[in-house]
């Protein structure tokens, strides 16, 4: 059987940092080739579908170049008719997470990304060429690799949860949070850390009350920020408590939570709130590399050089979520990976 070709770059993943990415590699002619995850009901669970984490969002009103407004014939004349089909109608009210992603998807093959809708579930970087395995079979052969497959939000597994997402049920605050449903109305935030203590405090800034929920009798945020938390006349702490259920229905979304306690006698009790907040973590999408790159402990990608986006690895390197535990925003993530190309197309120059 013959070698399969030598690709210039192959871009992992497609979210923001992955489609900029390819925006950047393509206007410098890489001819990079973009792996945007396959369309399974395993990566719908995980929320690793095409489009990242971005395309289970609802109004995206923080990404720069995008106020409020009717996008619908903009929509309509930028993207093909097949993909402008695969979307909800335009409401009319600024640009969506689906929106956004298929403009930036787009954008990468109007300059000649080749996009194939797989998984890359193996690599090896352990010789040159770079050695990866798609699901669906074969060997692709790159000179360098941009991984950018991002983090999934970690649920807590509810039936309920599940079904009120993107309608009051959100796990990124300062995405979500400014959203009219949440103003001035009682909103509930799961956890204890630092993150959870982060998402309580900004979206006092929107609503009228906040409940943090604890499952433990003391938070595992550090000394500054528990204060925080319990210093802030907007914010109610419940501890050893979990949520039980999500409220709520079909015209409103969620009106409520139902928690139920973890010491005797357990009482349950309820809530109403207009939005859950989960604030239980991220896992970076990085099982796949099984080990070949050096990793955090929490198992995202180290980040070798200081402001740049290389890894452990000469000619990988990573951008977006997957190396990125601390900002976590859409603008950030597209930011990186425009670094990531233009690290790569250098790299590539002087290989």
């Amino acid at each position: 059987m013959p070698e399969s070709p030598l690709e210039n770059l192959v871009i992992i993943g497609s979210g923001p940092a992955g489609w900029s990415a390819a925006i950047y590699a393509s206007r410098a002619q890489l001819e990079p080739v973009v792996y945007e995850g396959a369309i399974t009901e395993a990566n719908r669970m995980a929320g690793t579908l095409p489009l990242g984490q971005l395309a289970l969002t609802s109004e995206v009103e923080n990404y720069a170049g995008f106020p409020h407004g009717d996008l619908g014939a903009f929509l309509d004349s930028a993207l093909p008719a097949d993909r402008r089909g695969m979307m909800a109608p335009h409401a009319g009210e600024g640009v969506t997470g689906p929106e956004l992603m298929e403009l930036m998807r787009q954008q990468a093959v109007n300059f000649g990304s080749r996009v194939i809708t797989d998984d890359i579930v193996k690599v090896d970087f352990s010789k040159r060429p770079f050695r990866l395995s798609p699901s669906g079979g074969g060997e692709v052969l790159a000179k360098s690799v941009i991984v950018a497959t991002g983090a999934s939000a970690n649920w807590l597994g509810l039936e309920s949860e599940e079904h009120f997402k993107n309608r009051g049920v959100s796990a990124c605050a300062v995405c979500d949070g400014a959203l009219p449903r949440f103003r001035n109305r009682d909103l509930v935030v799961v956890g204890g850390g630092d993150s959870a203590v982060e998402e309580a405090t900004y979206l006092t800034k929107f609503a009228s009350r906040v409940h943090l929920v604890h499952r433990r009798d003391e938070l595992r945020a550090s000394k500054i920020m528990a204060k925080r938390a319990f210093d802030d006349p907007k914010i109610k702490i419940h501890f050893n408590a979990v949520l039980d259920e999500v409220l709520g229905n079909d015209e409103q979304g969620v009106t409520g939570v139902r928690l139920k306690g973890t010491v005797p006698p357990a009482d349950e009790t309820t809530l109403e709130a207009a939005g859950v907040f989960l604030a239980i973590g991220h896992t970076p999408n990085t099982a796949f590399l099984e080990g070949q790159l050096e990793l955090t402990p929490k198992q995202y990608i180290v980040w070798t050089k200081h402001f740049r986006t290389a890894t452990s690895v000469d000619g990988v390197f990573a951008a977006g979520d997957v190396a990125d535990d601390y900002y976590r925003q859409a603008i950030s993530a597209a930011g990186t990976g425009c670094m990531a190309a233009l690290d790569a197309e250098r790299w590539l120059a002087h290989g």
